[in-house]
């Protein structure tokens, strides 16, 4: 029996080697290591049942032992158990694959594995700000999908839509201002553009907010989830870039200034023109 186990194991694992060398998307990964997981879960099951009943031998007393065990298993298990029901839910209804990113509670994270126990992240912030890995990786209990939210990034696609934010001074030229940005944003993304999947929007809008300083400038447009600070950062800095080069729109950041005007009262003024 331990052998058959092995060798079932081993060619289990060849199996996974051949398949994952040739699937492209993280779809497919995600769907040939849930359903081995799952053909491995079956295996373990029926070998349980298979060495408890090679031991009792008889059935009547079988089905007597398996119903006190299920009682006590069921009392003392009840995180496990919650676990393998939540794995099932995760692998039926799939409501995040290997590779997505998402949040769990407080925790944000690109699935990298989804197991009968836990889910695994690979974290995402964590130790910095940001969309980007810390490297660490998060162990989450499955069963903890049927007490906290989730949020995927990567549902419909690897595209979200996501926002800059520039301030500028009143006195700048909105109009070149909104130019500025706008042709920020489509230079760096352009290279992207063809990747986009139909239905990702390739255009930018602005969105304006009068403050006390100046005047925000909001653009918004979809970008790839896992490069999402990279690309935001070659866009804030080629803003930087042209606007300070452009000599009709200033960034506008909380200050005080002091303005002395050369300006006579109108005793001053009098008393000179007597003079």
């Amino acid at each position: 029996m331990l052998l058959c186990s092995i060798i079932f194991l081993i060619i289990l694992k060849i199996i996974q080697h051949y398949l994952l060398k040739r699937v492209k998307t993280k779809k497919q990964i995600s769907n040939i290591k849930v359903f081995l997981g799952l053909i491995k879960f079956i295996f373990i099951f029926f070998l349980v049942v298979i060495l408890i009943s090679l031991f009792y031998g008889n059935l009547t007393q079988l089905g007597f032992i398996a119903g006190l065990l299920s009682v006590a298993l069921g009392w003392a298990l009840q995180k496990p158990i919650s676990g393998v029901v939540a794995w099932l839910i995760l692998i039926i209804r799939r409501p995040f694959d290997i590779g997505d990113r998402i949040i769990i509670s407080t925790i944000k994270g690109d699935v990298t594995d989804i197991t009968l126990s836990h889910i695994f992240l690979n974290e995402v912030g964590g130790t910095i700000e940001g969309e980007e890995r810390s490297g660490r990786i998060v162990m989450i209990p499955t069963s903890i999908i049927f007490e906290k939210e989730i949020i995927n990034y990567t549902r419909e696609s690897d595209y979200i839509l996501v926002e800059i934010i520039t301030a500028i001074t009143y006195e700048s030229n909105l109009e070149k201002a909104e130019e500025i940005i706008t042709s920020a944003v489509h230079k760096i993304l352009e290279p992207f553009y063809n990747d986009f999947p139909q239905g990702v929007p390739k255009t930018s809008h602005i969105r304006l907010q009068f403050r006390e300083s100046g005047i925000e400038v909001t653009i918004r447009y979809y970008t790839l989830t896992m490069q999402r600070n990279r690309i935001a950062t070659n866009i804030r800095r080629e803003i930087f870039y042209q606007i300070k080069k452009a000599k009709d729109v200033e960034f506008a950041y909380p200050h005080t200034e002091v303005i002395f005007k050369d300006k006579l009262t109108s005793k001053e003024s009098r008393d000179n023109t007597q003079g």
